[in-house]
């Protein structure tokens, strides 16, 4: 079964200051635009290919589609709290792997079984 990655959008459009804040949705799409890749070659040292990636979005960015290979799913309120249910409904059973430098939210992952990893980790193929 494939490894089952989900994507913290905000924080890790957030962990950079490249003016994200001026447009939410478009950095949100940005970073969307560059996972495809990840799910076709993994994440290196993190995940082995094929990979379910699961981009979960929220506030202005809400408004965020899916692509080929990158799921999107906007929380219709906390981020945190639509990736806690995600690890809780999709990733019982299987690898689970989330990205995000949240500490809090990294704590609430792993008490599930989730593996978690930072930004870094979607941040080096192109600009996200």
């Amino acid at each position: 079964m494939d490894t089952l990655v989900i994507v913290d959008a905000a924080n890790v459009v957030g962990s950079v200051p490249d003016g994200w804040w001026r447009d939410r949705h478009g950095a949100a799409e940005r970073l969307r635009d560059t996972l495809p890749a990840y799910a076709a070659d993994g994440l290196p040292g993190l995940a082995e290919p094929p990979l379910e990636l699961v981009l979960v979005v929220e506030g202005a960015a809400r408004g965020v589609t899916s692509v080929a290979g990158v799921r999107v799913v906007p929380a219709p309120g906390s981020g945190d709290d639509k990736i806690v249910e995600l690890v809780a409904d999709e990733g019982a059973g299987r690898d689970c792997l989330v990205v995000t430098a949240d500490r809090g939210l990294r704590d609430r992952v792993q008490a599930l079984g989730a593996r978690v990893t930072g930004p870094r980790a979607v941040r080096g193929r192109g600009r996200a």
